[in-house]
């Protein structure tokens, strides 16, 4: 053998797959962030509806073009508490129809198109300053690369149909046999799991059947131990979650496994099958893509009715963990992060759970301004909301900082630098509750008592800033922006009645009706709600875009 025709081949082959899997990753990223909304609505559609959490799987991997990416996203939710396993079954489930959709682009006879598609959606992408136009045109940027990262692996790989040595070596994996079919589901299983892209071994294996190397039936039992292969990356995403998130994993891989098993039996009538679907008169590349789409047609039609038996072996086989799972304080999940538009919005998911806990907190401090008597229980609850958020914020910036190392959107670099604003304030809001909190048992502690005019005062001021703070935090979680000149409006007439609120004060204080000690106390309420006044209209100023 040629040692030099070997490097040439390997050189083309190797550098043909790089190009072809950074064109799925292009993609991907593309339909992320032009379809990032409708995942959402998606993900949020799946119920305990079987058809409709196949229909969200299938969906989803069409859409962004990687399964890996759909399951690791579902095992991160199961991990984070957001999707149950019923659901997540259904849903992977349905993300082997999905992953379809790829062999089928391979399939299309356009691979000479792939250079000029590359070439021209490169510039759009390096040139245009529409953040959509630039998302579009990611996505057919990546089309190119896998277009033409195909075609250098076709003309590196087209030696190999005349050497003898291949074919002598490739003689030993013809599924004629049982022993045979096994080996060449091992084999496409193995070179899955090490790639961890099922779209790249497809497409290996079609190449190598349209050269003319591989058999027609050869490259049908490789696609079968492919889709064992793929279920390793919900595997390794699956690891150090919680214990629903690992039986998420094996459903993955038994759903797999068992539509595999059904069919090694049945592997020569399924040809048989085959050959009546697509019959030889066909481009090899489309008869294995139409064997792929029916092979998890197949098995999604025959084991979807069975999901629910499914999700309890699996319970079974995969026991709850005898020891205590360390919970869980936010939904954030480093598994989210291949997927920047789903990502950037659970971390929203949070923020906006540090505004409500706010105003939980302010609920909890204007009990303790009315009642009289100390209560220890529920201010250590007030203090434990503020604990709660300050470890809420440090999770979300890593989330982000994390999120944004690598190159993203321009709207979710956007949304990001938002968040991470907004998270700020909203801790800042929560260390002035909780210092308003320690004035109030400071008095209660001193047995001291505002008068009866300043009390009322406090507990109108405290009414009036809780009800615009609950007025911001639902503009956030709406995404309402247009609220800028109601929120000026408010916080100055606020900020107003704080300098009556203090004027009034002093007079009471020359005439000797309330003392030194609680006059410095009520002066600091009021300097602590102008504060927590100003944190809130800096939320409203950054959902505003005005700063």
């Amino acid at each position: 053998m040629d040692s030099g025709l070997v490097f040439k081949m390997f050189i083309g082959a190797i550098g043909g797959l790089g190009i072809f899997l950074l064109g799925m990753k292009y993609m991907s990223e593309g339909m992320q962030s032009i379809a990032g909304s409708r995942l959402r609505s998606l993900i949020r559609a799946v119920t305990d509806n079987r058809f409709v959490a196949a229909g969200v799987g299938a969906s989803i991997t069409a859409m962004i073009q990687s399964s890996s990416v759909t399951t690791v996203m579902v095992v991160g939710f199961v991990n984070a508490g957001l999707m149950n396993l019923r659901q997540a079954v259904g849903v992977i489930m349905g993300t082997n129809i999905g992953t379809t959709i790829t062999a089928w682009l391979i399939a299309v006879h356009i691979a000479d198109y792939g250079l000029p598609i590359l070439g021209l959606a490169a510039f759009f992408f390096l040139f245009s300053k529409n953040e959509r136009v630039r998302n579009v045109s990611m996505v057919f940027l990546g089309l190119g690369m896998v277009f033409f990262g195909l075609e250098l692996m076709k003309n590196g790989l087209y030696p190999l149909r005349s050497m003898p040595e291949v074919h002598a070596a490739l003689a030993a994996f013809q599924p004629d046999t049982i022993w045979g079919l096994f080996k060449c589901i091992l084999i496409g299983g193995l070179v899955t799991a090490i790639i961890q892209s099922s779209s790249a071994t497809v497409a290996i294996t079609i190449t190598l059947a349209t050269t003319g190397t591989l058999s027609y039936e050869t490259a049908i039992a490789l696609v079968l131990g492919q889709n064992i292969g793929t279920t390793i990356t919900a595997a390794l995403a699956s690891l150090g979650a919680s214990t629903n998130a690992k039986r998420t994993a094996l459903a993955h891989f038994l759903f797999n496994m068992t539509g595999v098993v059904i069919m090694i039996p049945l592997f020569h009538q399924y040809l048989w099958l085959l050959s009546q679907i697509s019959p030889d008169t066909l481009p090899i590349a489309t008869r294995i893509a139409t064997a792929h789409s029916f092979f998890n047609i197949f098995v999604l039609v025959l084991l979807l009715p069975t999901i629910n038996p499914f999700a309890r072996l699996v319970t079974r086989l995969m026991p709850d963990s005898k020891s205590k799972e360390k919970h869980h304080l936010t939904y954030l999940d480093v598994r989210l992060l291949d997927s920047a538009a789903i990502a950037i919005q659970q971390s929203r998911s949070e923020v906006h759970k540090m505004g409500d806990e706010s105003l939980k907190m302010m609920d909890g401090l204007r009990e303790a301004i009315v009642d009289p008597k100390a209560n220890k229980k529920r201010d250590d609850r007030i203090f434990h909301k503020e604990n709660t958020i300050d470890v809420i914020q440090k999770e979300v910036v890593e989330f982000i900082s994390k999120l944004m190392s690598g190159s993203q959107a321009h709207q979710v670099t956007d949304e990001a630098r938002k968040q991470l604003r907004i998270a700020d304030e909203y801790e800042s809001i929560s260390d002035y509750i909780a210092g308003i909190l320690k004035l109030i048992c400071r008095l209660k502690e001193s047995e001291l008592k505002l008068s009866e005019a300043g009390h009322k005062e406090l507990i109108e001021l405290h009414d009036l800033v809780a009800t615009y703070l609950q007025f911001v935090a639902m503009a956030y979680q709406n995404k309402d922006t247009d609220i800028f000149v109601k929120a000026q409006s408010d916080c100055g007439s606020m900020i107003h009645g704080i300098k009556r609120n203090k004027s009034n004060h002093l007079e009471r204080l020359e005439a000797n009706q309330t003392t030194p000690m609680v006059s410095l106390i009520y002066m600091d309420l009021m300097n602590a709600y102008r504060r927590l006044l100003d944190h809130t209209y800096n939320v409203a100023e950054v959902l505003a875009g005005e700063k």
